[in-house]
């Protein structure tokens, strides 16, 4: 049986404080959602920041609640499928402002995704560091666009980014094991 992980996603206010979790529950192999979950922490929203304007999305009514009850949310949610895994794009963003989420093993999606080596979409005459990671263009948006979605626009919503970002797994094709652990 193939292994569930958990892709999150993040938007946080002005103050670099989380003000909504996205979560998406997928099987490895398959890289299809299972499930999804979409919590906004009200206090942290109520600051506002860059991307308030997509806290809400059409079709999803997501949980209101204040971080001490959305955490126990989230690892309840978490729980409920077995995950041990969370995939995120730029993982230490993530885990920076979900500490309390630090006993799953936290995976970067970046890491595949930004690097020549691993992801064969990348242009031949693309800009890249020694390392191989692209020098610019490597957000979610961009990643989409070098594997056909050339229309595509990211709407910076954590639920819908996190729903991109396991897109982003399905086209790379690597097993779980291959992201790099934080």
């Amino acid at each position: 049986m193939a292994e569930r992980f958990a892709v999150i996603d993040t938007e946080t206010n002005w103050k670099n404080v989380v003000m909504s979790v996205g979560i998406v529950i997928a099987e490895d192999e398959h890289f299809v959602a299972l499930d999804n979950t979409y919590i906004i922490i009200e206090e942290a929203a109520k600051v506002g920041g860059m991307y308030s304007y997509a806290l809400n999305i059409k079709g999803k009514t997501p949980q209101m609640l204040d971080r001490i009850s959305a955490v126990k949310v989230i690892k309840d949610y978490l729980n409920s499928f077995g995950i041990k895994s969370i995939f995120a794009y730029n993982a230490s963003f993530d885990a920076r402002v979900l500490p309390e989420l630090r006993e799953y093993s936290w995976h970067d999606i970046l890491k595949l995704a930004a690097y020549k080596q691993h992801n064969p979409k990348i242009p031949p005459e693309a800009p890249c560091c020694s390392t191989g990671r692209l020098k610019s263009g490597y957000r979610v948006e961009n990643i989409l666009h070098m594997f056909g979605e050339e229309g595509y626009e990211e709407f910076h919503n954590a639920l819908t980014d996190a729903v991109d970002e396991l897109r982003i797994m399905r086209y790379l094709k690597y097993g779980i094991e291959k992201y790099p652990v934080l």
